[in-house]
């Protein structure tokens, strides 16, 4: 009954495997909060299916002498769980704890006493002050899914209460001691084995945990966990490996994600972590796929543009290409040479990306005589947000830095090239890979779990999300926890949705 969304984070892992992560999350008492009344609700759900064995006996009871004895039938009627609470024992695990329970139970009764005379009838039960106190195991299989087990439970009974129905109900009262307590046992053996069975019966919903998300043809995210979770008296530090791969082909990239910390914020239920490592990751693997190329030709320049990819233009700028090859059009074949690097900085992501510019003139037999080949630093800002559960994003170039590598036309003034070259890019190539951002990746969620409120602030070598979150199907209601909440640090306050980006 302990909230599953929490325990998908959750699993150890051997110390010769630990390695930072890329993506760190942190549950507040908040998240706590929520998964307490999706807990509390299946639990109930589930003390109302205890079944209860019939039950006879003999007892000696004053004036009328042995009373033999049966009930029948019972069965829960009501089940009302008004305290709770989840708390966190500090580098140990989790603790649920329930106070002032109640159980109502119906059934039936039949005595016999003096040998000979029979009587029956109906009783109810009142079971109250019941307190339940389990711990929760948290491990880690072999796939990098988190698996959960009781580590411990205990249970009291303050008081149990029958009465009898029917035939000489106010007799039967008087031995009703005696079947409060073989009641009181009854229901003490059952309740532990029942909130086992519930803690094992969360792993089929954590083997949902996303722990290879595929992204697209070409690549796909890992998010097993490369560390045990650090518990705190006020959350849950859980850190994930983050890191993109080629599809079917995991290779490391040239470089190792660094350590990085969350900051003290318990406003949301969820933070998540994203650091430049696992964007960088993902530039590693799109480089390595051979996908970080493109054609650029004059359909693509926007009509209304005094600027074309022909001779005409180029001419203007490189006069020997005019006069080489007049009227024709131009081709720009643009690849990146190196994998993109993120950077982040408070209120900003950059990426900049290593590549080049090959110009060739399309003869009229369509064969293509090469011009020049230019190196480029291009610079771009982000524009992250979170669509569903996704981070997705966008790119605008801020700066284009260009080399000439080689010419086949002689020499020339590389600036000159700069406004026709900066137009083709943003025409053409920008589009292209925005194309492919504001598709995104999945971040690390479970089945039905969605993400609500999300929030988007970015920080010194990472980006932090902060969400509330809501499952479909779930007995809890999202608003009964989380209330709108003002978010103490105004650059946090932006509600992250399709269509309302962070500019940064």
């Amino acid at each position: 009954m302990f909230p599953w969304w929490l325990l998908g984070f959750l699993a150890l892992c051997p110390a010769s495997l630990c390695t930072n992560p890329g993506i760190t999350g942190r549950i507040t008492q908040n998240g706590l909060e929520y998964g307490r009344q999706i807990g509390m609700a299946v639990l109930q759900q589930k003390l109302k299916s205890i079944k209860i064995p019939d039950m006879s006996g003999k007892e000696k009871v004053s004036p009328i002498g042995k009373v033999q004895y049966s009930l029948t039938e019972m069965q829960i009627v009501s089940v009302s769980l008004p305290k709770s609470a989840v708390g966190l024992s500090p580098g140990t695990g989790v603790v649920l704890s329930i106070g002032n329970a109640y159980i109502s139970i119906k059934g039936n009764w039949r005595v016999k006493y003096l040998r000979i005379v029979k009587d029956h009838g109906s009783f109810d039960l009142s079971v109250s002050d019941l307190t339940i106190s389990a711990g929760i195991g948290v491990s880690r299989d072999e796939t990098g899914r988190p698996t959960v087990s009781s580590a411990s439970c205990s249970t009291s009974i303050g008081g149990v209460r029958i009465k009898f129905h029917g035939g000489a109900s106010w007799l039967y009262n008087l031995f009703s001691k005696f079947i409060e307590k073989a009641l009181r046992k009854a229901l003490s053996d059952k309740i532990c084995p029942l909130v086992s069975d519930a803690i094992g019966g969360l792993n089929p919903h954590l083997k949902t945990l996303n722990v290879l998300a595929k992204v697209d043809r070409y690549a796909e995210v890992e998010y097993s966990l490369v560390s045990p979770p650090v518990i705190t008296k006020n959350y849950i530090d859980l850190d994930l490996k983050g890191e993109f791969y080629n599809i079917g082909q995991h290779r490391e990239p040239p470089f190792t994600a660094p350590p990085f910390s969350l900051p003290e914020q318990a406003s949301s239920m969820l933070y998540i972590g994203v650091s430049e490592f696992t964007l960088n990751s993902a530039g590693f693997v799109y480089y390595s796929a051979g996908v970080l190329n493109t054609n650029v030709t004059d359909d693509m320049i926007p009509k209304s543009s005094p600027l074309r990819l022909n001779t005409q233009t180029f001419g203007v700028f490189i006069p020997q290409i005019a006069q080489s090859y007049p009227n024709m059009s131009v081709k720009l074949i643009v690849q990146a040479t190196q994998q993109p690097h993120a950077t982040m900085q408070p209120s900003n992501v950059t990426v900049e990306v290593m590549g080049s510019i090959a110009a060739y003139v399309i003869k009229p037999d369509s064969t293509l005589a090469p011009l020049f080949v230019l190196g480029m630093k291009a610079s771009t800002s982000a524009n992250l947000l979170i669509s569903g559960k996704k981070l997705v994003g966008s790119v605008t170039l801020n700066g284009l830095v260009l080399s000439l590598q080689k010419s086949y036309v002689g020499p020339f003034q590389i600036q000159s090239l700069q406004t026709v070259l900066q137009l083709a890019l943003k025409s053409a190539v920008l589009p292209k890979v925005n194309e492919l951002l504001k598709e995104g990746f999945p971040l690390p969620t479970i089945d039905k779990m969605n993400l609500v409120n999300a929030q988007i602030q970015i920080l010194k070598d990472y980006v932090l999300i902060g969400t509330d979150v809501a499952f479909t199907g779930s007995p809890a209601r999202y608003s009964d926890t989380a209330k709108a909440r003002v978010h103490p640090d105004p650059a946090f306050r932006v509600l992250r949705q399709r269509g309302t980006p962070l500019k940064l």
